[in-house]
């Protein structure tokens, strides 16, 4: 049976340079960073140098990136801090955010009382730019704007900095997701004028469990969790040490191959777009995930011409031919609610149908692609 790994949007085949150094790091480095003797020292050094690179990249200083244990955690610590420490009455987002971001904005408003208001969305499923401006300029509440730079389900990219200058025209902190972007894309947070970011090493070929929020200095923000000093004050806890040089490994190849592998992955994506076109009739694609400019080239989203009866096995006959993909976020794994995502914007008539994540990477293969799409129409037909 062909094995087939097209769901790189939940997490990222790991590089074997990546392995490679983070079982290096293991076995030299196992002193506690926070211990003042050598082997502490070199452990602390390789921290401190894995920031520096991080920071060189996205153009800001070692102090603002902050280690975490990945996206989660870097949307909580903002969200939280942002109410609980520096004064936000008022959270704007969207109905599409990653539930790092909803489930904390909802535990935020009961806890706090907060507003929170959802941006309007277009028929593809972007965000109503004109609407977030309208909102941000009829109100002198101390607002956040929380949203993803690029939608993990169906691929929509958000303009980053476009939405950063009306944050700052309007005096809102601008906190977003960024975990399906960095590392995929360059960005220059000197000339977007973001204030939080979150970014998880598990979405570019690094290892889960680590991850990185930037937090623009002098924010104000405050520690989510408590207990020791490390990483400067904001996150108690020892470092992963390998983790964070497994982190910076996978960073530095991704920018270091970012054009050849953008360009390869791009390429997959239109192979598959034609294939699907060519060989299942009435096949829709979500959102903008079909439009090279306007989504991410790492994923698409499509909806499939079958009946519902039948929809309930897609993914399983999927499965059983070794093809590996989503039909939403794997942290909504069991749920039987649908994509958050496409009930937020799909009409009722294409939410009858059943849409299917794909996501791609460097390892895969216009053969692979091909032999999906063989799959899935042959599923559809039979």
């Amino acid at each position: 049976m062909e094995k087939v790994y097209l769901d790189s949007a939940a997490t990222t085949q790991m590089r074997p340079e990546v392995i490679t150094k983070i079982t290096e790091v293991m076995q030299d480095n196992y002193g506690n960073p926070s211990s003042t003797h050598s082997f502490g020292r070199s452990a602390k050094s390789l921290i401190e140098k894995a920031r520096k690179t991080i920071a060189k990249q996205l153009n800001v200083t070692a102090a603002e990136i902050i280690f975490t244990s990945g996206g989660t955690e870097a949307d909580n610590l903002a969200l939280n801090s942002a109410v609980r420490d520096l004064g936000v009455r008022r959270i704007i987002t969207s109905e599409i955010e990653h539930h790092a971001v909803l489930y904390s904005v909802n535990q935020l408003k009961d806890c706090f009382d907060i507003e929170v208001e959802y941006v309007n969305l277009t028929a593809e499923g972007e965000v109503d730019l004109k609407d977030l401006e309208n909102r941000l300029k009829n109100s002198d509440v101390k607002t956040l704007v929380s949203l993803m730079h690029v939608n993990n389900e169906v691929g929509n990219k958000l303009d980053l900095k476009k939405v950063a200058l009306l944050c700052k025209e309007y005096k809102a902190l601008f906190h977003s997701d960024t975990v399906q972007s960095i590392g995929h894309y360059e960005i220059d947070l000197q000339e977007i004028p973001v204030d939080f970011t979150a970014v998880s090493a598990h979405k570019f070929h690094g290892p889960k469990g680590i991850g990185f929020a930037f937090i623009r200095k002098n924010s104000g923000l405050k520690p989510l969790i408590f207990g020791g000093e490390q990483e400067r004050g904001y996150r108690a806890g020892t470092e992963g040490l390998h983790n964070i040089v497994g982190l910076e490994e996978a960073f530095k190849l991704a920018y270091a191959n970012l054009e050849e592998e953008k360009a390869y992955t791009t390429a997959l994506k239109s192979h598959f777009i034609e294939a699907l076109k060519k060989e299942i009739p009435g096949v829709k694609f979500n959102g903008k995930s079909a439009d090279l400019d306007k989504s991410t080239y790492t994923l698409i989203n499509v909806n499939l011409p079958v009946s519902e009866e039948k929809a309930l096995m897609l993914l399983f006959q999927l499965d059983l031919k070794g093809i590996a993909c989503s039909k939403g976020s794997a942290c909504q794994s069991g749920s039987d609610k649908g994509s958050h995502v496409l009930n937020a914007f799909l009409s009722e008539e294409d939410l009858k149908t059943p849409s299917i994540r794909f996501s791609f990477s460097k390892y895969n293969t216009k053969e692979e692609i091909d032999y999906v799409v063989k799959t899935l129409k042959e599923f559809i037909e039979s």
